[in-house]
């Protein structure tokens, strides 16, 4: 009866001996090797499983492995792929000699990749990280957060998947840089990067009764109705004019502010007069009322003329 060699493959991203009822019924049936030490060899030896490592190549295993019916070999973090496909033509050399079996005893979850961005920034933050990022503080990154913001609303606009990927990953610096920064803060208001999902997931969830309380909706208008009651009822605001983000485009701001009145009922005239300003704001006015989009008209009507130019660019000046 040949031997039986399990590869197991854990994730890295996940606590030590954090493993499936199958893989811990493996590794306590037979000998477990591993080429260098790790957590998780650590981890088995606590549980009372031995751990031996073993600086070999594939002959270097199968010489230590012997006549055992089943040996485990306990995969590094990436894998040990160059190790298995080595082993993997041994014995395809000769046949009957071993089977080799690949078992993974743990897995990343969705989002596991996180944990390595954040693992990444914290390494580039601390003592001997980068002189650059540990410069920052929040006010000197700002531009940068808007910036990253407008270049993945390009890849939307421009249907770009694949950039729109990049850019997202872009802006997520920025919340791991930011939140990075916020644990070296003093006097008890430091906060991390946890502290801002747990924020989002209680919003959520407190936000989406129908999903998570199993409040009944009839359509998506419901929905939204419930959301911006709950939000009120989170935040004491003494203005319907609370919470609107002044630094943003004009256009857009004007656009908002006129949303939130109406949606208060405040009764207060658009300004009077030729005055450019009052009279770009009556045109929002007008635009909201047409249901039109005042921000994005205007964006549109200026790359239609970006083009018109580089189009005269390339023609050349007329004689």
């Amino acid at each position: 009866m040949s031997t039986r060699i399990v590869l197991l493959v854990t994730s890295p991203r996940l606590p030590a001996g954090l493993l499936t009822a199958e893989a811990w019924d493996t590794v306590r049936s037979g000998p477990v090797f591993a080429a260098a030490e790790s957590e998780q060899a650590v981890a088995l030896r606590a549980a009372g499983v031995p751990v031996t490592v073993l600086d070999t190549d594939a002959q270097g295993l199968l010489d230590a492995i012997g006549t055992a019916p089943l040996a485990v070999w306990l995969a590094g973090p990436h894998g040990d792929q160059p190790f298995a496909r080595q082993l993997g033509l041994r014995l395809a050399r000769e046949p009957g000699l071993a089977e080799l079996e690949l078992m993974y005893g743990s897995w990343d979850p969705p989002g596991a990749r996180l944990l390595d961005a954040v693992a990444v920034m914290d390494r580039l933050l601390s003592p001997g990280g980068d002189p650059w990022k540990r410069a920052q503080s929040h006010r000197t990154l700002a531009p940068y957060l808007l910036e990253e913001s407008y270049e993945a609303y390009d890849a939307i606009e421009r249907d770009d998947l694949d950039e729109l990927r990049e850019e997202l990953g872009d802006v997520l610096l920025q919340i791991v840089l930011h939140a990075r920064l916020a644990q070296e803060l003093p006097d008890g208001r430091a906060w991390t990067v946890d502290d801002v999902a747990a924020t989002l997931v209680e919003k959520m969830v407190r936000r989406n009764p129908h999903v998570f309380a199993g409040e009944p909706v009839e359509d998506i208008e419901e929905i939204t109705a419930n959301w911006e009651r709950i939000k009120r009822e989170e935040k004491a605001r003494d203005s319907v004019l609370d919470g609107v983000a002044l630094s943003q485009p004009a256009l857009a701001l004007a656009a908002k502010i006129l949303q939130r009145v109406e949606r208060g009922a405040v009764d207060v005239p658009l300004p009077a007069g030729d005055d450019l300003g009052p009279a770009l704001l009556r045109l929002v006015a007008e635009a909201r009322a047409a249901g039109r989009d005042p921000e994005a008209e205007l964006r549109q009507a200026t790359l239609e003329y970006a083009e018109a130019v580089r189009a005269a660019e390339i023609v050349g000046p007329a004689e």
